[in-house]
């Protein structure tokens, strides 16, 4: 088999976000973007609604699926969501590393046991907060701080993969060691806007800083010609790479 071209490498790292209200949008906007990515992320808002009909849609496109639940309950509860996303065919699995070891621990011995891959993403601080947001939650310490304390509590719990944002990325690699696949959302391509998340970077960035995963979907989604911007993206991901 033929090594991947450097603009294919590039397309592999980038996860398009499907935050779209309907599955008939969803699966549009998935399909027009599909040749310029590598993954695409069912959210919160899509799986709501449409439910297990959603992941279908990376099967559609022939993508592999992002399921982002960020899923926090008690250790049961999760252990059997997690059966439950593997049986959908989910290749990414968001769970909150605040859930705690026990919970951790029974979530990653459930995707162990699945019978295609699944990979476990632990969410360490939402792109949305910030060092003032964690004060008002009692949290002591830099944002960074809280984050590489739940990635290390992750770890020690069986999970692999992690989520954080492109300014806690470098500090959670150098943590969790080279073996960990860091996934990062608030990429914004430079000159886009950042609507509510907090903690941006640009692409290029994120890379250079250990990331092994990009989440994009407003600059991609809201853009006059969304293939076009995810082909440009693929493209700057490709010159950086080199």
């Amino acid at each position: 088999m033929s090594s991947p071209t450097p603009i294919e490498h590039a397309r592999q790292k980038v996860a398009f976000a499907l935050d779209y209200p309907t599955l008939a949008e969803a699966t549009a906007g998935a399909k027009i973007v599909a040749p310029a990515v590598g993954v695409l992320k069912v959210g919160l808002e899509l799986f709501v609604r449409e439910g297990p009909r959603a992941v279908e849609i990376g099967a559609a496109c022939e993508r592999p699926v992002f399921l982002d639940l960020k899923l926090h309950d008690i250790p049961e509860t999760v252990e059997r969501a997690v059966q439950n996303a593997a049986a959908l065919g989910a290749r990414y699995l968001t769970i909150h590393a605040a859930g705690g070891r026990a919970m951790l621990e029974r979530a990653a011995n459930a995707a162990a046991r699945a019978t295609s891959p699944l990979t476990l993403l632990a969410v360490t601080v939402l792109t949305s907060l910030d060092q003032a947001d964690l004060a008002a939650l009692g949290v002591a310490g830099s944002t960074r701080d809280h984050v590489v304390r739940l990635a290390k509590l992750a770890t020690e719990a069986g999970v692999q993969g992690f989520v954080t944002s492109p300014q806690e990325v470098a500090a959670l690699r150098a943590a969790v060691g080279p073996a960990a696949f860091l996934v990062t959302p608030g990429v914004r391509p430079a000159g886009s806007a950042t609507g509510d998340q907090k903690r941006v970077a640009t692409p290029q960035a994120a890379l250079a800083a250990g990331a092994d995963l990009l989440v994009i979907g407003r600059p991609i989604r809201d853009a006059e010609d969304p293939l076009a911007a995810a082909q440009a993206i693929a493209s700057d991901i490709a010159r950086s790479l080199s």
